[in-house]
């Protein structure tokens, strides 16, 4: 989508939507947006703490007399880099998943914080957490929920446009949805899409994410805002979804075969995957799918995931 350059800060779409972008989409580089109809605006997530938030807005203000006041703020899951920032657009009515609602009361900005003030004290699996959090400020945050949750489905309307709310999880996390503008044949997708990113799934079901990427292929969309990256089109839904059938079959292979996920993180490739930023999310993702496979349905153990992939991530670095 060489339309759009992939530069930080906001991009107008067309007909009073705008995406705004925050390179190079690593961890907690995420994007956000803005759906503008006469004095009426919705805002698509806020970003990882509230310097950036606060810069994102001012930004928006200075683009549109709609985005003084926010009417209606969306979250689309319960990530950090999605609604950390919530609490700067006073006077919203902030609408989430009622998973994503649940996931965010489990966990508040505070954890985050001392996970990152604790780093230099916790050697290579705190250079990767400062590696992927330490240039965030997440001190001073007030946890700032939805006011209105929804199960499956909502459809709301700023000025004329009709905005539909699609749960989509379990996914990326339990409570994604997307954001969809039919009129204008735009979506903002969350964290459904990664693009030039690698995608990672905590707690699955994969087969979730691939059925997400399968409703987002039916739609009518020509223009897609992912929560990482650049403006693109089907064409990155289509590699995610690429993504994960290859990782599912591959790893289905070697859990057949005996492995176990360590083994098999180091025993598949990564083939036309391996350009892909943050590629050591891969251990993640394996070890979610043994669990799929075996039926395990405890949480994951995120120290040892973390610690796994800060082996592969620093020396990618």
């Amino acid at each position: 989508m060489s339309k759009w350059q992939y530069t930080k800060g906001l991009h107008h779409l067309g007909n009073g939507n705008y995406a705004y972008l925050l390179p190079d989409g690593s961890w907690c580089l995420s994007n956000a947006g803005l759906i503008v109809d006469g004095d009426r605006s919705l805002l698509v997530d806020t970003l990882t703490d509230l310097p950036l938030t606060r810069e994102m807005l001012q930004t928006m203000k200075g683009a549109t007399a709609a985005a003084a006041s926010i009417d209606i703020l969306v979250n689309t899951h319960a990530n950090a880099d999605h609604y950390y920032g919530n609490e700067l657009v006073t006077g919203a009515e902030i609408v989430a998943s009622n998973e994503a609602a649940k996931e965010m009361a489990q966990a508040p900005p505070r954890l985050l914080a001392d996970m990152v003030k604790q780093a230099p004290e916790m050697g290579e699996l705190g250079a990767y957490v400062l590696q992927c959090f330490g240039a965030f400020n997440f001190e001073g945050i007030t946890p700032t929920p939805p006011t209105i949750a929804f199960e499956n489905r909502l459809d709301i309307r700023i000025g004329k446009k009709e905005v539909q709310l699609i749960r989509v999880g379990p996914a990326h996390t339990n409570g994604d949805i997307i954001v969809y503008v039919p009129g204008d044949r735009l979506l903002f997708a969350g964290d459904l899409l990664f693009n030039g990113g690698t995608p990672i799934s905590w707690s699955g079901p994969i087969d979730g994410w691939i059925r997400a990427c399968d409703l987002m292929l039916e739609l009518d969309a020509e223009t897609i805002v992912p929560g990482h990256g650049g403006i693109t089109d089907k064409s990155c839904v289509q590699a995610i979804k690429g993504y994960w059938n290859y990782l599912k079959a591959e790893t289905r292979k070697r859990y057949d075969s005996g492995m176990s996920a360590d083994e098999a993180v180091a025993d598949i490739p990564l083939g036309p995957y391996a350009s892909w930023g943050e590629n050591e999310r891969i251990v993640v993702n394996i070890h979610t799918l043994y669990r799929e496979f075996s039926g395990d349905t405890s949480p994951p153990n995120v120290t040892a995931l973390f610690s796994s992939m800060a082996a592969r991530g620093l020396k990618r670095t």
